[in-house]
């Protein structure tokens, strides 16, 4: 069994110092010209220094007008690569590796945020009365597909130029890449969609593309969902399948998560956990599929979703009774409320209590989750210590006032850079 605090060689040769992983958060914590700046480089400086061997970022944009929120950061040709180089600088400052996570939102950009929102079929999000949060997206044409796996590889260029040591391709969560390989939002009939091999054409382009374009030990990875947790979605027998297509491409890493927008199992709920369950299935919500999968995998696997104690941890590197097992854990949550876990964890048997958000309408309790999670991180960026006892319904009131600024903020960007 591998030990929380051994090391790791990648299929390209290149280590990452031991099995724990500053996953990515949504921090909406972007300067003006949504580019890395001082709030960034605290909030990043403290997990830098808490000890996790890989640090992966928030949300990085490949495109101006495509963001998951409007304090989200952007990296194109056109932005200052100096900003980034500093935020890499920090990220690697003790030797942990530092991986961009590079996304297109595809249809779930907030209608608000003035832009034209795109998906691979003109399917819009069901969130019940949340669903008017978000504009009907237009579909793509094969052209527009073409120029976003473009953006994609020049962004992962960028990405290596200003320092980090790698990049994680998002296809998960519903966003772009995740939305052409659902059935349920992919309508497509061209070479795009139809059956699992053309929808899963655009990750696979952008994987190849990515690859061809970076060095060999600059390090690559893709998120993905186990399974969407929808009916006739996505599913775990398409993950296996995704992963046995994602093997010979210098791919060196894949990072399981689920859920979307619209079944947010990423927060935890009733598909990944129930009151009867161990501890190790309350907390580590996609295990089980985890290690599943790994029996197809050529990389590394990773899952993320919910670890709180050493105690699992640990039992989540353990093997299931086939062999197969996971090679890295991502912790999000657990490090908004403790920067320091893995150095705690090195120490003594830590605990994190994460505040609980037991509201029956659960689009507007992950809402309320995430915006518990800014605060922590608001607070760490302007160099405080992480609060626990935050309400959420105050949290997420505070969240949306702060969205509406900076959403004007971002429109102002946008009208000044654009022309408008």
């Amino acid at each position: 069994m591998a030990n929380l605090f051994d090391h790791l060689e990648l299929p390209n040769g290149k280590v990452i110092p031991n099995r724990l992983c500053k996953a990515a958060m949504e921090e909406n914590l972007s300067d003006w010209g949504q580019v890395p700046g001082s709030r960034l480089y605290s909030l990043y400086q403290q997990w830098a220094d808490g000890g996790a061997g890989l640090i992966l970022t928030g949300n990085v944009m490949i495109a101006p007008d495509a963001l998951t929120g409007p304090g989200g950061i952007v990296l194109e040709d056109s932005s200052s690569l100096l900003a980034f180089q500093h935020w890499a600088k920090i990220g690697r400052s003790h030797g942990a590796q530092f991986w961009m996570q590079i996304n297109h939102p595809g249809r779930q950009v907030y209608a608000s945020m003035g832009e034209t929102s795109y998906a691979p079929s003109e399917v819009s999000l069901e969130m019940g009365n949340f669903s008017k949060m978000f504009a009907t997206p237009k579909a793509l044409s094969d052209a527009e597909i073409q120029a976003i796996i473009q953006r994609f590889t020049r962004t992962a260029q960028l990405a290596e130029e200003a320092g980090f040591t790698g990049v994680q391709v998002h296809a998960a969560h519903g966003y772009l890449l995740s939305q052409f390989l659902s059935p349920l939002v992919n309508k497509r009939e061209d070479q795009w969609g139809g059956n699992r091999e053309s929808r899963a054409k655009v990750l696979l382009d952008v994987v190849d593309g990515i690859r061809a374009a970076v060095e060999p030990d600059f390090c690559l990875s893709v998120k993905l969902n186990s399974a969407d947790f929808q009916k006739g979605g996505f599913d775990q027998e398409d993950a296996k399948w995704v992963v046995a297509q994602l093997n010979g491409r210098g791919v060196d890493l894949v990072e399981l998560s689920g859920g979307s927008y619209e079944s947010p199992a990423m927060q935890g709920g009733s598909e990944s956990q129930d009151g009867g369950s161990s501890s190790l299935q309350r907390e580590a919500f996609f295990i089980d599929f985890a290690r599943d999968i790994a029996s197809v995998a050529q990389m590394q696997i990773m899952v993320t979703g919910g670890i709180l104690k050493r105690q699992v941890a640990e039992q989540a590197l353990q093997d299931d009774a086939a062999g197969y097992g996971v090679a890295m854990l991502g912790i999000a949550r657990g490090l908004a409320l403790k920067p320091d876990l893995p150095n705690l964890w090195r120490e003594d048997e830590h605990v994190v209590t994460l505040p609980e958000v037991g509201w029956k309408n659960k689009v507007l309790a992950a809402l309320a989750v995430m915006a518990v999670t800014k605060v922590q991180l608001n607070r760490m960026a302007h160099a405080k210590s992480p609060n626990p006892k935050v309400n959420p319904a105050l949290a997420l009131l505070l969240d949306r006032v702060k969205t509406m600024m900076r959403t004007r903020r971002y429109r102002r960007w946008r009208d000044k850079t654009s022309g408008a």
